[in-house]
């Protein structure tokens, strides 16, 4: 079993956009009503948000995409290739971001999970995240429904 650790963290590359979206379809991650090209170039546009990547050689094992709004921090697509989870990958990507937004001021971060989803529930639980009851109200800009 290859040691998390070994994997270096870093962003992604331009050129690793494909293999992305694919470890993001991997995981089950993408959905119809979100563009993952478009959630890629935004996250990558300006200062506050960045993608980090755990790679195992030229491949990607692992995402997770952060930014903050100046308060909060938010991380999204938390991704571990179904080779490489249960190892401990989730854990380290989760400690980068919160590394990055630590080392931004950050004082919080914040994740949204599907109140269905119990694997990935009970992940952000034993990692000492909190169930904050929250009411999300959302709006769609773009006219898609």
């Amino acid at each position: 079993m290859t040691s998390p650790s070994a994997f270096p963290i870093g962003h992604v590359s331009p050129e690793e956009t494909e293999a992305l979206i694919a470890l993001w379809q991997a995981c089950e991650l993408t959905r119809p009503w979100n563009d993952p090209h478009a959630d890629i170039t935004l996250a990558k546009r300006g200062p506050h948000s960045t993608i980090l990547v755990a790679r195992d050689g030229a491949t990607l094992a692992g995402s997770v995409m952060v930014g903050h709004d100046g308060h909060r921090g938010w991380m999204y697509y938390l991704a571990v290739s179904p080779a490489h989870q249960r190892k401990g990958l989730g854990r380290i990507l989760v400690a980068a971001a919160e590394d990055w937004l630590r080392a931004r001021g950050v004082p919080k971060v914040m994740l949204l999970v599907r109140p269905d989803n119990e694997k990935v529930r009970g992940f952000y639980d034993a990692l000492g995240y909190q169930d904050e009851p929250r009411t999300v109200f959302s709006r769609r800009l773009d006219g898609a429904d």
